[in-house]
């Protein structure tokens, strides 16, 4: 018995060293990191019919790529299972038709981070939270995905804070920002559906987010006014790039069915918070941002934030119990590709 113990205490012990050599070689996030074998990443190479030396992400601009096999090293590392493989690379076909990801999004001075939308049965399959708690911690199948994303960031890119990577402050979403949507309790098609692909279909959508904030209405049950609600959120000063903005909704269950009950369609709702997210010229000039000449996007009125429905990304996850919702900020001006990918497996 002695003999057992000592031997799984000196494989510990050099789990723990392994562990410190990934830290001091700066290979981690800050959090540790599973050491990966030559196992290991076979087994995660064997989930998918990509072979390994194929490039699946891409820095243009500094003249780095991370092949599949990269990919798996860092996925493991991430502390992600086998099956979890397939949606990670998912998510990079999804993130390399973003322009802003591939023009320079990484080291951005906003330090956005990547929002990742699972569709599909394989949610359930993975255990992939759509519910309760999706943005947040408990559940090792959307933290880890997203961590092996930031990780090849790091690792295969070399973008690091302090260095490459120039953001002022940063947001926690670069640690883990992967959620599935609530297709159950959704009264819409699944955002996978609505940009194209069939129903029941596994797929990821992906795009760099600069925040998340938090729009609390439990209070009326006029969807009207719970728009407005939402509408003071996208159209704050403080999310103003003259004469630009962004702007995307995960809605709460209550307020996308309180939506539909009232006769809204995901497009209705895109179509009222781009019509009536103004922010008034007064506004604008109280805060520093008076608008100079004449964008198309800007009236009498004021600055419209979002002036195109189609680039208003709406998702609906959490849980039914407090009736509120977050307005996201997708990174960049020309908007995101709203182009879903299919898991390969």
């Amino acid at each position: 018995m002695s003999t057992d113990l000592e031997r799984d205490a000196e494989r510990l012990e050099y789990a723990r060293l392994a562990v410190e050599h990934a830290h001091d070689k700066g290979w981690t996030d800050g959090l540790p990191v599973v050491p990966a074998t030559a196992r290991m990443v076979e087994e995660f190479l064997a989930t998918t019919p990509r072979a390994a030396d194929e490039v699946v992400a891409a820095v243009p601009h500094l003249g780095r790529q991370c092949t599949v096999e990269q990919a798996a090293v860092n996925a493991v590392m991430a502390g992600c299972r086998p099956e979890y493989f397939p949606v990670v690379l998912a998510a990079w076909d999804a993130l390399m038709r973003e322009r802003s990801v591939t023009g320079g999004g990484w080291q951005s001075t906003s330090g956005p981070a990547p929002l990742i939308v699972v569709n599909g049965p394989i949610r359930q399959e993975l255990g992939i939270n759509s519910a309760g708690g999706v943005l947040g911690p408990g559940f090792r199948a959307n933290a880890t995905i997203a961590r092996a994303i930031g990780l090849v960031v790091r690792n295969v890119f070399g973008i690091r804070p302090q260095e490459l990577d120039q953001a002022t402050q940063g947001i926690p979403g670069r640690f883990s920002l992967c959620i599935g949507e609530n297709e159950e309790e959704s009264p819409w098609e699944p955002l996978s559906v609505e940009l194209g692909l069939p129903p029941g279909a596994d797929a990821v959508s992906a795009m760099l987010l600069r925040t998340c904030e938090f729009v609390d209405n439990r209070h009326t049950m006029d969807a009207e006014e719970v728009l407005w609600d939402i509408c003071d959120t996208v159209a704050r000063t403080g999310a103003a790039i003259v004469p630009y903005s962004s702007a995307g909704l995960i809605l709460g269950v209550e307020h996308a069915q309180q939506l539909a009950d009232a006769g809204f369609g995901k497009a209705d709702v895109q179509r009222w918070l781009s019509e009536h997210a103004v922010r008034g010229h007064a506004d604008l000039d109280r805060a520093g941002k008076r608008v100079e000449g004449s964008p198309a996007n800007v009236d009498e009125r004021g600055m419209r934030m979002v002036p195109d429905p189609a680039q208003i990304p709406i998702i609906v996850a959490g849980a039914r119990n407090a009736a509120m919702s977050m307005v996201v900020r997708p990174f960049g001006f020309a908007g995101w590709s709203r182009e879903p990918q299919p898991v390969q497996r």
